[in-house]
């Protein structure tokens, strides 16, 4: 398991260089950041020589790359056009998104999973046919759609709510926005997790347990969902970047000042150093979280060994 872990660290190098450069070049590369710093006027040529200077822009994009990552690997994600630090954007944004994502997840977790029990064990009936068409729907209304409207019933409509999150962003105003935010993937989880099951559900040693005389509740949560989550365990390792990712939209609708919220602004305001400072750390949440899922799989099915 040791060499196996190590062996995937060090094939994360080439995928993180690889997909940091490209969102380097991306996004150093569209438009000039020290003319998008002013605005619709024009910067003084000496002030803007001297800003491409400070910010290492008027060396070739490789080279700014290589500058940037030995900065990053010493701790330093350079400062925002405005002047404040990168990290300091970082220490207030993150600990945000990553309660909204936990939240999500946990919604994700449970009702997905349960819904997907359920309805597997269940294939062909009324509640299997009620939940496929309640997923559908949810999966095909758009999210800024589900958001707003939640927001406006629950908050403005009804009043059970604030209709926009405090700065500081605690747990238990987050609860509505998480489950916004996990709505389309809460879905997928419960598709998911009825599939397998259906599919596990007439396999041989399920048949062979409840021969043996066990119980339905111990063949089903032993057995065949620990078997049966290898796929929603795929998914939701993906799903953890993607949400922290895919936060924009509902941040910007509640009003959370996290991830989704500072890449907004870096992009609307061609901030580059917050955007790739930002977006490096999603890189990075990316590859841990793979690399937890395939670590998840020898837990599950015991067949499953790395050498």
């Amino acid at each position: 398991m040791g060499r196996y872990v190590i062996r995937r660290l060090l094939q994360m190098i080439p995928v993180f260089i690889g997909t940091t450069f490209l969102i380097f070049v991306m996004v150093y590369a569209v438009g000039d950041p020290v003319n998008a710093m002013f605005g619709e006027r024009a910067p003084d040529p000496a002030t803007a020589e001297q800003l491409r200077a400070e910010f290492n822009l008027d060396k070739p994009v490789w080279q700014q790359y290589v500058l940037y990552m030995g900065k990053i690997f010493s701790g330093d994600f350079g400062n925002a056009f405005n002047g404040r630090p990168v990290t300091e954007l970082m220490a207030t944004a993150f600990p945000i998104t990553i309660r909204l994502t936990l939240l999500a997840v946990v919604f994700e977790i449970i009702v997905g999973i349960v819904l997907g029990v359920i309805t597997g064990l269940r294939r062909g009936r009324p509640v299997d046919s009620g939940v496929l068409m309640m997923t559908l729907v949810v999966i095909s209304v758009p999210t800024f759609v589900t958001g707003t409207l939640a927001q406006y019933l629950l908050g403005v409509k009804w009043g059970w709510i604030a209709p926009a999150v405090s700065p500081a962003a605690p747990a238990g105003e987050l609860l509505l926005p998480a489950l916004v935010l996990a709505l389309v993937s809460l879905a997928y989880v419960t598709r998911l997790t009825r599939t397998s099951i259906a599919e596990n559900a007439r396999a041989d040693y399920v048949r062979t347990a409840v021969a043996k005389g066990l119980s339905r509740g111990r063949v089903t949560v032993r057995h065949l969902l620990r078997n049966s989550l290898i796929p929603v365990v795929t998914f939701l390792g993906t799903d953890v970047g993607n949400l922290m990712a895919g936060a924009l939209v509902t941040e910007r609708i509640f009003n959370i000042q996290g991830v989704g919220f500072q890449l907004w602004q870096g992009i609307v305001r061609q901030n580059s150093p917050t955007v790739v400072g930002f977006v490096t750390i999603l890189v990075i949440v990316f590859l841990l979280a793979n690399l937890l899922v395939d670590l998840l799989y020898a837990v599950l099915d015991p067949r499953i060994r790395y050498a």
